[in-house]
């Protein structure tokens, strides 16, 4: 039976398989079959058969090799794919921002050429309206009333706005030329009056009608701004003046319309000048406060006199209205904003650093400085000479606040003041400023500092910063996520930006968290060092070996004292500058560093009956103080430890039973014997032959 790869589909069952292929194989079926039973040929049939599977695999091999250096090929194709279509997308992007900014361009020259054909305009159909009352009067002159808006019975309003106008010209006129006319006139006003109550305030389309307007429009400001806020007294005004209008004007919407005009154009742009004006060299935050105040406030007023009904696209006309005002400002509001910023990040941070009469130290990156961070992330070696801080961890909360608090304002101002398509990438500037200036110049040199103050692993001073550093940068770390979050992300939710920014700030905290874990790994050296030293300077060979073994009364020996005691403090230390899962890493790696060094340390000694039973205690005291770290690999690794003291005590004919007990039982036999030798009558007592 030849081995094909369709044998071996599913349902695919192992023993039917080989039941077949015995049954196929003559000689090869049970004994009581019509040949004999040859097992030497099924022997031979199943080693071939073997050798078919072997070239079957070897072909499957070579075809999944094939297919993944395929898939592998295409995977490739399609990510190229991938990144020309993300670079089309981006010029097409970029193509979409230049095509709005034309189209606003465009706009905003529609707008002031319809400004300019309504200049035009007005004029021209004046002198049209002018021509036809001249036609109007003559037709008086005749005697004879031609026009259809005359004769027409449904035209009664139309000629009677006709007649007033041509009452108000009659009264200009020489009496005893055009006597008779205005007596014509007067008449005919008179009958449509008291027949069809037709004479109002809203007939007046003539030309003392504009500057009726006008001068209501000035006299209805005269007696309105008594106050010293006048964006309140224009929003009371225009209340009032609504229902005014609407009452005694035939258009009451374009006569709001220019009364906002005039208020904008006069009273709103000349105050916002002389408030910006007077700030704009001299105090850089002033200006930027004033800017977004009197922004926002017009604007808020923009959206009360969106209420009234000014035409047909009032929305329009007031953001006209805004821009005209502070379009020479807004243009280069973003410069003046990064300038500031930077500036009063620098300041902050030097009025911190002079009141601790700190020099701050260069850390620049380049040359030497580079190569230096890539041996000390390598090798973990303390470069340069060991600094004294004095306990300073050069981080301040209050700075870390006011740069914060600065960059928060700044962004909200961003947000008000930039145009959409700005928006992504101002508030981008503003971001990588706090990056300089918060993450860069604060966090990141007091890194370096705290690096450069640890002390050598073999210093005896017990005195340890860099936690100090790592709680205050942890509590920074939030901050700084936080103000992220909740102002930056909200101005580039749907921006390419969005992606740069997180990037950057992945660059930044992963730099940071480097030097984070190189401090607090030496920071852990110097731990161990320490009690290192004190285990060295304590621990006397008699505390194991007492000349008197019936007059020991300690409980456990001064150096686990010392050692416990600055454990714990050490503990407790760790506990507090960590955060998450920080605190039970740090502390596993603090606690299998010091039970490496207590069981090297307890390696270093001799120990009788009465010593090994010390030994036991102070082991014992250890493992209360690893029980403290909370972590379930620190004490079983102590738990060991305690069991491999009772080696030290335990009766020889008792040994094999100790070494296979709970916590020893998987330890390699070196390990037992090498304990085993640590006591005083290992060789009197030949308990060598317990592991041969």
């Amino acid at each position: 039976m030849a081995a094909t790869a369709e044998l071996f589909e599913e349902p695919f069952d192992v023993d039917e398989y080989i039941e077949r292929l015995a049954w196929r194989t003559p000689g090869g079926g049970s004994k009581g079959g019509a040949e004999a039973f040859d097992p030497k040929r099924l022997l031979e049939e199943f080693v071939n058969h073997i050798e078919e599977l072997k070239m079957l695999d070897e072909r499957i091999q070579r075809r999944v090799e094939k297919l993944e250096q395929q898939c592998q090929k295409e995977a490739k194709e399609f990510a190229r794919k991938v990144q020309e279509l993300q670079k089309s997308n981006q010029i097409a992007f970029q193509h979409f921002q230049e095509l709005d900014e034309h189209i606003s361009y465009v706009a905003t020259k529609v707008c002031h050429l319809g400004d300019q054909l309504e200049g035009v305009n007005t004029p021209r159909q004046r002198a049209v309206e002018a021509q036809k009352l001249m036609k109007y009067f003559n037709e008086f002159l005749d005697g004879e009333l031609k026009s259809d808006v005359f004769t027409n019975p449904e035209k009664i309003k139309e000629a009677a706005d006709i007649i007033q106008k041509l009452h108000l010209i009659a009264q200009e006129l020489p009496f005893d030329r055009f006597a008779e006319v205005k007596s014509k006139i007067a008449k005919v006003l008179c009958n449509l009056t008291l027949s069809h109550g037709l004479y109002n305030l809203s007939s007046h389309q003539d030309q003392g009608y504009a500057h009726c307007v006008d001068v209501y429009i000035k006299q209805c400001q005269e007696v309105s701004y008594f106050r010293n806020d006048l964006f309140e007294d224009t929003a009371t005004l225009c209340q009032r003046v609504n229902k005014e209008v609407r009452e005694v004007f035939s258009s009451p919407e374009n006569v709001m319309a220019k009364l906002i005009q005039n208020i904008f154009e006069i009273k709103l742009q000349s105050f916002i000048r002389d408030r910006l004006e007077e700030c704009k060299k001299s105090d850089a935050e002033e200006y930027l406060k004033n800017l977004y105040d009197l922004y926002t406030r017009t604007t808020s007023l923009a959206s009360k006199l969106a209420e009234f009904d000014l035409g047909t696209d009032k929305q329009t006309f007031l953001a006209k209205m805004i821009k005209g005002i502070f379009l020479s400002y807004l243009e280069n509001y973003i410069e003046i904003e990064t300038g500031y910023l930077k500036a009063r990040s620098s300041m902050v941070l030097q009025r911190y650093y002079d009141s601790k009469n700190h020099q701050k130290r260069s850390y620049g990156s380049g040359g030497i400085q580079d190569l230096k961070e890539r041996i000390r992330q390598r090798t973990n070696l303390p470069l340069g000479p060991s600094i004294d801080t004095h306990g300073e961890t050069f981080l301040s909360q209050e700075v870390v606040v006011n740069l914060l608090q600065e960059t928060r304002q700044a962004f909200e101002r961003c947000h008000r003041l930039s145009d959409s398509s700005d928006l992504p990438k101002n508030a981008f500037r503003i971001f990588t400023i706090l990056v300089e200036y918060l993450c860069v110049e604060h966090i990141d040199y007091a890194l370096e500092i705290g690096l450069a103050a640890i002390p050598s692993t073999d210093s005896k001073t017990g005195a340890l910063y860099f936690l100090d550093v790592v709680q205050q940068a942890n509590t920074i770390f939030h901050l700084f996520d936080k103000q992220f979050n909740d102002h930056l992300m909200p101005l580039l939710s749907s921006s390419p930006k969005l992606t740069e920014c997180l990037q950057k700030k992945k660059e930044v905290i992963e730099q940071m968290e480097v030097k984070l874990d190189t401090g607090i790994d030496r920071t852990l050296n110097c731990m161990i060092g320490h009690m290192k030293h004190i285990l060295s300077v304590e621990q006397k060979k008699t505390d194991f070996k007492p000349e008197d073994e019936n007059n020991v009364l300690i409980q456990y020996t001064n150096a686990c004292v010392k050692v416990c005691g600055y454990v714990r403090k050490q503990v407790e230390k760790n506990r507090n500058s960590m955060d998450g899962k920080n605190v039970d890493t740090v502390l596993t790696e603090f606690g299998v560093r010091f039970h490496r060094l207590i069981h090297e340390h307890l390696q270093q000694y001799t120990y009788s009956s009465m010593g090994g039973m010390l030994a036991i205690c102070d082991v014992a005291e250890y493992r209360k103080c690893a029980k403290e770290f909370k972590i379930p690999l620190v004490l079983q690794l102590f738990d060991t430890l305690h069991a491999l003291c009772n080696l030290l005590v335990v009766a020889p004919d008792n040994l094999k039973q100790v070494c296979s007990g709970e916590h020893l039982t998987n330890l390699d036999k070196n390990i037992l014997h090498a304990f085993v030798q640590l006591r005083s009558d290992y060789r009197s007592a030949r308990l060598g032959r317990h592991f041969s």
